[in-house]
């Protein structure tokens, strides 16, 4: 179990992460949410003790936080290989970090460059001439392949809480695809996990359980689910071969979007929905689509933070 107790980050007058607090009672994944400069990354780094804090505490099971004690992965947002080694020495250099020996190192470091995709740049083939050809280093790579090797260093001792700050960010598809299989993997070993990202998607797929800062402060904590619940079913989305304007203006209905095929209505509540559906089909409107759903995490978010470009 994970603890974070009132949290606090000051430079000089100014508060950047004010009092948070939050636990993870349960192996899952938790997210931390916010804009840019709303204190996610400064909170992570407090929390793994990369950053000294003004004020709060970190507890694992009960005692002090350590990182140096509890085995820990984490991916930041910040890439940080070191430019001019080979991959495979910086690999086997962080996994010596972690204690684990030089032979299961090996071992994972194969298994993840196959499941990563990138052999070819950790074990480079021969030459035409039968030698060994140069082992790549951390510059000759794509951004995505650098990742990919970063994602490696987290996962290397196999760690029992691991972090992920912007996990897919700039990834394409492919690849994206391809660290939210190694994600559900972890979850699946009942890994404790943090994760931030501005891919409100990706949260509602991964996590159960959410803080969103706002210029430092945490404005909505708590299970994600309970806290769509509670927003209620307002959302309507409507698309029609027919043309519906009239029936929506006489419904008074307010119109959130409109695609060339369909409407993303807001309604008061189910009931007032269920009295619309009615009307078009006293009407004989051919319905494509009529759902009815809860707000997303993006609807959300931009609730509760608004428009703050402010960074921290």
């Amino acid at each position: 179990m994970l603890e974070v107790k009132n949290l606090t980050k000051k430079y000089g007058e100014k508060t950047v992460v004010d009092n948070l607090s939050f636990s993870i009672e349960k192996p899952g994944v938790y997210a931390l949410l916010g804009t840019n400069g709303a204190g996610k990354t400064t909170s992570i780094r407090m929390i793994l003790g990369m950053l000294a804090k003004n004020g709060g505490e970190v507890l694992w099971d009960g005692k002090p936080f350590s990182a140096a004690e509890l085995n820990v992965g984490y991916l930041a947002e910040e890439r940080g290989l070191y430019p001019k080694y080979s991959l495979l020495d910086q690999l086997l250099y962080f996994a010596s970090l972690k204690k684990v020996p030089k032979k299961d190192a090996m071992v994972r470091i194969k298994y993840w460059a196959e499941r990563l995709q990138v052999e070819e740049y950790i074990f480079p083939p021969k030459t035409a001439k039968g030698k060994q050809a140069k082992a790549n280093q951390a510059d000759q790579l794509s951004k995505g392949n650098q990742q990919k090797i970063q994602l490696m260093a987290a996962l290397i001792s196999d760690p029992e809480f691991l972090i992920l700050d912007e996990p897919l960010s700039g990834l394409d598809p492919v690849n994206t695809d391809l660290f939210k299989g190694i994600i559900r993997e972890e979850m699946a070993k009942e890994k404790y996990l943090i994760m931030s990202s501005h891919q409100m998607p990706t949260i509602e797929e991964f996590c159960s359980d959410i803080t969103i800062l706002n210029r430092g402060q945490a404005v909505l904590q708590g299970n994600l689910n309970e806290i769509k619940r509670s927003y209620g079913r307002v959302n309507l989305f409507v698309k029609s071969d027919s043309n519906i304007a009239p029936y929506i203006a006489d419904f008074g209905l307010q119109i959130v979007a409109k695609t060339p095929s369909e409407y993303h209505l807001k309604v008061r509540d189910e009931q007032q929905a269920r009295q619309f559906l009615g009307k078009l089909m006293t009407e004989n409107v051919p319905l494509v689509k009529f759902e009815l759903r809860e707000p997303s995490l993006h609807e959300i978010f931009v609730e509760k933070v608004g428009d703050n470009n402010e960074e921290r």
